[in-house]
C-alpha cells in the first residue's frame, strides 16, 4: 500500500480505512476499554516523524508484507522532506539517529532501519529529501 501525501485523498484513506469505524461524539472509539487501537503502520509513522522533528514533512509512505521462514512483518518506505537551512540540519541529524534508534511499538519490533536515498537541492532554497526503509516484525 502506498500513500503520497501531496494528495489529500491519500491522507484521508490512511486514517479512515474500511476497518475503522467513525468516532461519534462522546465515543472514544475503543470499545469497552476506552482505548483506541492504532494500526502498527500509524504508530511507526508517528515514531519516525517524532524522531525526525518538527522540520520534517511526511511526503509518502509505502507498506508491503514481508516474511522469512521464522518471522513475518511488513517493510515500510517513508519519504520525508526537510526545507531550509534548519531543516537540512535536522535531516542530517535524522540520518545519523535512525539506524541506532530503539523504537517502542507495542507488539512490534523494528528489526532494521536505514536510509536508502538522500537527495539535496540547493536552489532556490535548500531542500533535502530522505527515504528511509524500516522492517517491522510482529512479536508473537
Amino acid at each position: 500500500m502506498r500513500f503520497d501525501f501531496r494528495h489529500g485523498r491519500d491522507l484521508i484513506r490512511l486514517f479512515s480505512g474500511p476497518a475503522r469505524k467513525p468516532v461519534l461524539a462522546g465515543d472514544s472509539g475503543g470499545g469497552a476499554s476506552g482505548k483506541r487501537r492504532r494500526d502498527p503502520a500509524l504508530r511507526l509513522l508517528d515514531a519516525v516523524t517524532r524522531l525526525a522533528g518538527p522540520e520534517a514533512e511526511l511526503l509518502s509512505h509505502a507498506e508491503r508484507p514481508w516474511a522469512s521462514a521464522t518471522f513475518s512483518g511488513t517493510r515500510h518506505t517513508i519519504t520525508l522532506t526537510f526545507a531550509g537551512q534548519e531543516g537540512v540540519a535536522a535531516g542530517e541529524g535524522f540520518i545519523a539517529l535512525l539506524p541506532d534508534h530503539d523504537f517502542t511499538l507495542p507488539g512490534q519490533l523494528v528489526a532494521d532501519a536505514g536510509i536508502s536515498e538522500v537527495t539535496h537541492v540547493t536552489q532556490p532554497q535548500p531542500l533535502m529529501v530522505v527515504e528511509a526503509d524500516l522492517l517491522l516484525l510482529s512479536e508473537v
